[in-house]
């Protein structure tokens, strides 16, 4: 890591700060340099600020500080703000060890550049991936700014110390402002990441306490910028008739009464992109107006006749039935520990089940839209992108092969988000906007309507899991025996995302089934656990929670049968098959554990962690209260990214009216950096969990999504809401997941709860295909 003095003027009009700033750049190890973007004005291109003129500057620079002589400090985040508050956290976390006074702090939206590392603001990633580095990048800065003091005082570094923007020397009491150190500090070279002291966690000013959303102010009043609200001089709106089948094609199309509306400039067809489907657009054909209504309306009017291809003949009803079928024959072994298969099992002692799960839309309450602009030809075209996205560099990669230009032509700029849960990270929508404004030579912004979103998305996969196991015969158990059950069994089958890729993935590969399926930490000493093939007929995507959702749904399921089968309480039957606290081994029996990208040595896994969780969500919630009649609580936990989560839920069950009453979670995330968003994470899974079991789901008929809003694909509303109880373990263990891990066990939370409550048990999501909800 090196701290840069860069060329200055360029810098400064990026960042808004005055002439007389001196800037600390902070470039990391092994990255690429990163140029930064100003507009006509040349002020910085905040969140979804749009840029005119785009100039790129001669400055190196990564995730980095820079400050004024002010004291003003500006820190790049440089990852995607989709509602999680990660345009606060990261820079909380880099001010935290830089002793800087968080009323100083600007944020600065990064651009999509390859020299910050991995972009991709998915998989519960960004702080449990990045949290030592950005400290580390916060410690530099500290100890440049300590080192220039001791410097001007002519004492040893180690008589110093920085302290809330200022730097105070031990010996005489002085003071220094960190603006007044900042041209003796830039002249700096920086330290070895290997000298630089990071802080003790009981020292930390703002990690692990509340800090105001930088963001809040313009977003409450509405004064936010997302993809929706960038307008440039001369854009053209698009809106975009898509095929209804994935893989389907234009035949012929008829525009004549469409471009009779009033607004409409042109109606292109789109290139349609065949197998495999990657994240590309789907193709059809595009309506461009110079106003919103315009253009859905002249879309309206097109008559299009459509080849819908060989998955025309999908339907999920007789889908779903096959996934069952096989499911319930022996699959293909990944992980397999003694002998499941030499067994003859006892039917008094054995629970058998299978859990089917839908499709899911991630419906984000921000629709997709995108902003392109294509400026000049050849050498000198200049591509400027206004799009909420997760995932930046992949959308600005595919967007300069669609130009045929080199990757610094391009200028992706990232909005704020109104949701995404992994819909985002796609950038087929980014690429509509791009092709189009390829050919009209102006601005082009394509809006995606809530049918769009639904009917034409990435979806997780339609899914079935099979379970079964035998519970140990308690009069025959040998003294210092605490087993409940041994001989278990697994199966799962659903359309991989790889498939999307390759078309030859058939079976979900080991990250997925890392995914609360065959990385189950019971100690059992029989264990097996086997997939079957699936193709997949829509594009299946990264939804909220991945795998874990039907996975999670299955085993938390199952534990409750087997609770109910022993006749014993539901918290009961989790402690015994987690069994002792230990660190599980899960690469046995073959099994290539992935452990969601995350060091075992770091994060191991650990049973202790999980049975705590359980054990605190289930006495906060007082689960073993007794309940009035025809009320029930359920319960779940799971380890998922890295962190440990835990879901109790009452509901009530009368005349076959699910009323959900209460819900409380847990979570153990290790070091909670920002403890109010990890509360508005865990609430926003409990909302969104809801919605998927519930009422949530897809359904292809003759290849074509039924659904189209929400009167038919409904999202938990205010009246569906119960209080909901967010309880935070205090940890010291690294940072895990936030954002997906809450999903899986509140899912069972739910449907276990409804069998308590009405004895009717719910293996095939949504709940209202059996009651009233």
């Amino acid at each position: 890591m090196s701290i840069l003095n860069v060329s200055r003027r360029k810098f400064l009009k990026q960042l808004g700060i005055g002439s007389s700033a001196l800037v600390l750049a902070t470039t990391l190890p092994g990255f690429s340099p990163i140029y930064a973007a100003e507009n006509e004005t040349g002020n910085a291109m905040g969140a979804g600020q749009a840029s005119f003129e785009v100039e790129k500057a001669d400055h190196h620079l990564n995730i980095f500080v820079s400050l004024d002589t002010d004291g003003t400090t500006s820190i790049v985040c440089h990852r995607s703000e989709m509602g999680q508050g990660i345009r606060t956290t990261v820079p909380q976390i880099i001010a935290d060890e830089m002793q800087a006074l968080w009323s100083n702090v600007y944020v600065v939206q990064g651009q999509a550049d390859k020299a910050y590392g991995q972009q991709n603001t998915a998989g519960s990633s960004s702080i449990r991936g990045q949290f030592t580095r950005l400290r580390q990048i916060g410690a530099v800065v500290r100890n440049m700014l300590e080192q220039a003091a001791a410097n001007q005082w002519q004492v040893n570094i180690n008589d110093v110390n920085a302290e809330q923007h200022v730097v105070i020397n031990k010996i005489t009491g002085e003071k220094i402002s960190f603006g007044d150190l900042a041209i003796a500090a830039s002249k700096l070279e920086a330290p070895e990441l290997t000298t630089v002291k990071l802080k003790a966690i009981k020292d930390f000013n703002y990690i692990g306490k509340e800090v105001k959303l930088f963001d809040l102010d313009d977003i409450v009043a509405g004064e936010a910028v997302y993809s929706h609200d960038v307008q440039l001089p001369n854009m053209l709106i698009a809106s975009i008739q898509r095929p209804p089948v994935v893989g389907g094609t234009v035949k012929s199309f008829d525009d004549t009464e469409a471009k009779k509306v009033k607004g409409v400039v042109a109606v292109i067809q789109l290139k349609p992109h065949t197998f495999p489907f990657r994240t590309n657009p789907l193709g059809g054909v595009a309506v461009l107006a110079n106003n919103t209504w315009a253009a859905q309306e002249g879309r309206k009017k097109l008559k299009i006749v459509w080849d819908n291809g060989e998955n025309a003949n999908y339907n999920t009803a007789s889908f779903s039935e096959e996934l069952i079928k096989k499911v319930n024959q022996p699959g293909k072994s990944v992980r397999s520990e003694g002998d499941v298969y030499a067994h003859t099992y006892d039917p008094a002692r054995t629970v058998e089940a299978t859990y089917s799960v839908p499709h899911i839309n991630h419906t984000p309450m921000e629709t997709e839209a995108a902003t392109a602009w294509l400026q000049g030809t050849d050498k000198s075209a200049t591509l400027t992108i206004w799009a909420g996205t997760q995932n930046p560099q992949d959308a600005q990669n595919l967007a300069a092969k669609e130009c045929e230009i080199e990757l610094k032509q391009v200028t992706l700029n990232i909005p704020l988000m109104g949701g995404a849960f992994g819909r985002k990270s796609k950038p087929d929508f980014i690429l509509e906007a791009v092709q189009l404004a390829k050919q009209v030579k102006v601005p082009v912004k394509v809006i995606w309507t809530r049918e769009d979103d639904i009917q034409h998305g990435f979806y997780h996969s339609i899914s079935a899991n099979y379970m079964k196991a035998e519970l140990i015969d308690e009069s025959n158990v040998v003294q210092g025996n605490n087993k409940v059950a041994d001989f278990w069994i697994q199966r799962v089958a659903y359309p991989p995302i790889a498939w999307l890729f390759n078309g030859k993935q058939t079976r979900p590969n080991a990250n997925d089934l890392s995914l609360g399926f065959a990385d189950t930490p019971f100690q059992l000493d029989n264990l097996q656990y086997e997939t079957q093939e699936a193709s997949s007929h829509v594009r299946p995507g990264w939804v909220r929670a991945v795998s874990d959702i039907n996975n999670g749904f299955a085993q938390g399921s199952f534990v409750d049968e087997l609770a109910v089968k022993a006749n014993k309480p539901a918290r009961q039957m989790w402690l015994e098959l987690l069994g002792d606290d230990r660190y599980v081994d899960l690469s046995q029996g073959g099994f290539k554990y992935n452990n969601a990208g995350l060091n075992l040595a770091e994060y191991p896994v650990d049973t202790k962690r999980l049975k705590n969780t359980l054990n605190l969500v289930c006495e906060q919630a007082n689960i073993e209260a007794e309940t009035a009649e025809n009320e029930g609580w359920g319960i779940s936990v799971i380890r998922s990214f890295g962190s440990y989560v835990a879901a109790a839920t009452k509901v009530s069950v009368i005349n076959k009216k699910v009323k959900v009453l209460e819900m409380h979670t847990a979570i153990d995330c290790g070091i909670t950096v920002t403890p109010d968003r990890v509360i508005a994470q865990m609430e926003g899974a409990m909302v969104f969990a809801l919605s998927i079991t519930l009422m949530g789901g897809i359904s292809v008929k003759d290849g074509a999504v039924e659904q189209s809003n929400f009167h038919d694909s409904p999202v938990t509303r205010i009246n569906q809401s119960p209080p909901m109880f967010v309880h935070l373990v205090e940890s010291e263990h690294p940072p895990g997941g936030v954002g997906e891990p809450g999903i899986p066990p509140i899912i069972p939370s739910i449907t276990n709860a409804i069998f308590r409550a009405s004895g009717i048990r719910i293996r095939n999501l949504p709940v209202n295909k059996e009651l009233t909800v």
